[in-house]
């Protein structure tokens, strides 16, 4: 992608980083950089790059990703001698495309995929779920026109229901591929898609329902099952055949290892596909994905194309071309390493860190937990009282003892309800958890003895009449409201989650 931005004089003084840093969020013009007129030592060339990028966040600590900071030095040994492998080349590479047909198979497995003459699931890495969710999208959408052209219906007005809460790649899909986003609106409580909601917002247009399988606000589960159920009557009804897609990223590979009867899958017979990160749960650095098709038929076959100039008849179903293998090899080898039992002992350890941090938080006083227990380790926390301190100036100053924990406003209707969210990963010990929850209680006591920032709004919490200068005084959930919705113009609409 290329970014426009005013062009600076080279030689006038340049900005730096951390101004650079804040022009993302002001829309300053971005600093111009020439390539230099001479060549400079490997070693100066490393030390410059190097001291600047420790300006960096800690990885480890930046809890706001989902995304993968640590893994075993033999898989990075695997990585780093496979840097130089373009993963489209097969037919140089034919051990590699083996081991991506076997992710795939031990995926589509994981899923409770139908494996028979009738259905036999097939599936393609990609570089991470948003690439995932534009090919299933586009399956969707290609199979839904195809049918309307077939009826001789028109087939100009595609649309997609989903909850308000998804991640941002469904909004990019649907504004990339001319889809009309049909939102389930959250409310105060209930932070996912209402699968009765969903259901009514279907029309004869709709190519497909999306549901999430751990929210990027909340780590919840969205009701697939019950949303089979609901969808299935309506189809009966109808003579329609709206299908459902599951949006896995985060919980793909949560839910097989600890929730194994929680029916999400392709066990629901409307579930056509399903995307997951491997980048996230599946415990590869990024950038690698996974979509998994039910059956080939949920695949129109104009979408795949054939090349022939790297050295045989290749398939390819991708938004890219080039891209490298080393996350499709680390993919593999964490599955034959870990096992089932391996990942099933890291999802259970992750979940038992989240409980630790839950209730360490809980012990304050101070905050309402919005997480559920059943769903992606994760605590989302919200301030019990909003009316001196806000969640943001809680992420800002722990930002001083190197935690990086985001804060945001919930999606609509629920937009006033301001929340933190720690991601618990793989990396994130006890011992973090415990020190994470001291530090945000030590936060919280030293905003306690600051002046408030929100004094100078006193007159926005307050309204005065025109005509009679009189004082109505707003209730404790108005006050609060008007907080979040502050903040949230700060922050300019930042979507949140790593795909």
């Amino acid at each position: 992608m290329v970014i426009t931005s005013t062009v600076t004089h080279p030689d006038e003084q340049r900005e730096s980083l951390c101004s650079t840093f804040a022009s993302r969020y002001v829309r300053e013009p971005i600093p111009r950089f020439k390539i230099p007129e001479n060549s400079t030592p490997k070693d100066a060339a490393y030390q410059i790059i190097n001291d600047e990028l420790m300006l960096d966040g800690t990885p480890r600590l930046n809890l706001a990703s989902f995304v993968t900071t640590w893994m075993e030095p033999e898989c990075d040994k695997l990585i780093m001698a496979s840097l130089n492998k373009n993963y489209v080349d097969m037919d140089e590479y034919p051990v590699t495309t083996e081991l991506q047909n076997r992710c795939v198979n031990i995926i589509a497995n994981l899923f409770h995929a139908p494996i028979n003459e009738d259905e036999t699931a097939v599936g393609v890495g990609t570089v991470g779920s948003s690439e995932a969710i534009m090919l299933a999208g586009l399956a969707f959408k290609r199979k839904w026109q195809r049918k309307r052209k077939a009826e001789g219906k028109p087939y100009d007005k595609p649309n997609i229901v989903t909850g308000a809460n998804v991640q941002v790649c469904w909004e990019k899909f649907a504004r990339y591929f001319e889809v009309e986003l049909k939102e389930v609106k959250l409310t105060e409580g209930y932070y996912v898609m209402d699968p009765v909601k969903a259901v009514e917002m279907v029309d004869e247009n709709t190519i497909c329902v999306a549901a999430i399988l751990g929210s990027t606000m909340t780590g919840e589960f969205e009701d697939v099952k019950l949303l089979n159920e609901l969808l299935t009557k309506k189809n009966s009804e109808t003579g329609w055949d709206t299908p459902i897609h599951v949006d896995a990223a985060s919980g793909g590979f949560i839910a097989p290892f600890l929730y194994p009867d929680l029916e999400w899958d392709f066990r629901l017979p409307l579930v056509k596909s399903i995307n997951v990160s491997g980048h996230k749960y599946g415990l590869v650095y990024p950038g690698v994905g996974w979509v998994v098709w039910r059956s080939k038929d949920d695949l129109p076959d104009e979408l795949v194309f054939h090349i022939n100039y790297l050295g045989s008849d290749q398939p390819t179903f991708t938004l890219n071309f080039s891209k490298g293998s080393s996350q499709i090899i680390a993919q593999y080898y964490q599955f034959i390493r870990l096992g089932f039992e391996g990942y099933k002992n890291i999802m259970e350890n992750c979940l038992e860190n989240a409980r630790i941090l839950k209730e360490g938080l809980e012990r304050t006083g101070r905050f309402n937990i919005i997480s559920k227990d059943i769903g992606v380790p994760l605590v989302a926390f919200s301030l019990k009282d909003s009316s001196q301190h806000t969640v943001f100036e809680i992420s800002d100053h722990l930002r001083k003892f190197g935690w990086i924990v985001p804060a945001y406003t919930m999606p609509p209707d629920a937009q006033h309800i301001a929340v933190l969210r720690v991601v618990i990963r793989e990396d994130f010990s006890r011992s973090l958890a415990e020190r994470l929850a001291h530090d945000i209680e030590k936060v919280v006591k030293l905003l306690d003895a600051l002046p408030s920032p929100l004094s100078t709004r006193a007159a926005h919490v307050t309204a005065i009449t025109s005509e009679t200068s009189e004082k109505v005084n707003k209730s404790a959930l108005e006050t609060q409201k008007e907080i979040a919705l502050y903040w949230k113009r700060l922050v300019d609409g930042k979507k949140l989650g790593a795909c």
